[in-house]
């Protein structure tokens, strides 16, 4: 493969700083393969507390195979993440680079979203079928996606939520200690109302999401915990609007799961009906600007629009739903949030989170205009 054979003639060096870029992302794209596999089996872990070490000593420590643990190294070397003393033939992971690939680094750690890119490739053959026929993959599609989802949400949510995501409604932490009710649509396996409701006893907890692989995760993880004060159903929420208790929550939740949504307004609408008239909303989103010419600039709009086209729309037009997709934005947002009859909408993001922006929503208007806060 040459970056300057079959550039056409008089293409100029245009062509050949494309070519140079796109053989880039061809060893990026395998990067991201080769670094899920290191965090799924702990081989970063592994490496940040280890001096400078042989293959077969890293296999041994890790417990693996050494003849995949080397080929997995010479692409960790020939990709700078990890460094080889050539000699002594002993590999190391330096720590700046842990930084960003290890548990350790908490909310940092980078590994766990490369993830998502072979989690997607598995659906790539559905998904190819739909760009001909339509409609879209239904979650069973997605081997893992809740595993994947539980512990993008656990790094990038539950390490922060008291320090920064529970200040975003004053009052809240206050309020749950006194005892109030929530409600978390979409709630995946739970993680963050599990994490709640050990931690403030008095408050009650209700998690509601489509997939009963994950609400029987939760359950189990619940009754492990010998926790009484939580409950978690299978719900299909496109009739949501009609569905949902009304005035029965002090506060609901959504993290990143409204765009999935076969009939999101409905399940906004089901939202504003559930809240008592005090109530708050808060809701966790991704951060796209509603313009695609303004998402050019996001630092991971391209990943983003791509998990958006072979998961979130996808799964929402295999239900015969909208298909609105992950990057809708924050413009879209807060029309249907508008459309569904909430009156005050605080826009928040979070130092850490170059992702998702936080809206703070309420049924009574406290504000003349959207708030912006960083």
């Amino acid at each position: 493969m040459s970056t300057s054979q079959g550039v056409p003639p008089g293409s100029g060096n245009d062509s050949v700083a494309f070519a140079e870029r796109l053989l880039t992302v061809l060893n990026d794209g395998a990067l991201c393969l080769m670094i899920s596999i290191g965090h799924r089996t702990g081989l970063f872990d592994i490496m940040h507390g280890m001096p400078a070490s042989t293959s077969v000593e890293i296999a041994a420590r890790a417990g693996l195979n050494e003849r995949y643990v080397r080929e997995w190294l010479g692409a960790m070397t020939t990709a700078g993440v990890v460094r080889i003393d050539v000699k002594a033939e002993r590999f190391t992971l330096p720590d700046d680079h842990a930084g960003v690939l290890t548990r350790a680094a908490g909310a940092d750690n980078v590994a766990v979203f490369a993830q998502y890119i072979g989690l997607l490739g598995q659906a790539e053959d559905g998904i190819v079928d739909c760009f001909y026929r339509g409609g879209g993959l239904s979650y069973a599609c997605y081997p893992r996606f809740h595993e994947v989802m539980a512990e993008d949400s656990g790094q990038s949510v539950l390490s922060v939520l008291e320090s920064d995501v529970v200040p975003l409604v004053p009052g809240l932490q206050e309020h749950l200690q006194q005892g109030c009710h929530m409600l978390d649509v979409g709630c995946g396996r739970g993680l963050i109302l599990l994490y709640l409701a050990g931690r403030y006893p008095a408050s009650r907890f209700t998690g509601l999401d489509l997939s009963s692989e994950a609400i029987a995760y939760a359950r189990a993880e619940a009754e492990r915990r010998r926790l009484t004060n939580i409950s978690f159903e299978v719900a299909d929420l496109s009739d949501f609007d009609v569905t949902a208790p009304a005035e029965a929550f002090d506060l609901v939740t959504t993290f990143d799961a409204v765009h999935d949504q076969a009939q999101p307004l409905n399940v906004l609408k089901g939202i504003h009906r559930a809240l008592k008239p005090d109530g708050v909303y808060l809701m966790q989103d991704i951060s796209g600007t509603s313009d695609l010419h303004r998402d050019i600039g996001h630092p991971i709009g391209t990943f983003l629009y791509t998990v958006s086209c072979m998961h979130c729309m996808s799964v929402s037009l295999a239900q015969g739903g909208e298909g609105l997709g992950a990057m809708w934005g924050q413009a879209r947002t807060r029309d249907y949030l508008q459309r569904a009859g909430f009156a005050s909408i605080v826009t928040h993001r979070l130092a850490h989170d170059i992702q998702n922006n936080w809206y703070v929503v309420r049924k009574v208007s406290e504000t003349a205009a959207e708030t912006v806060s960083t």
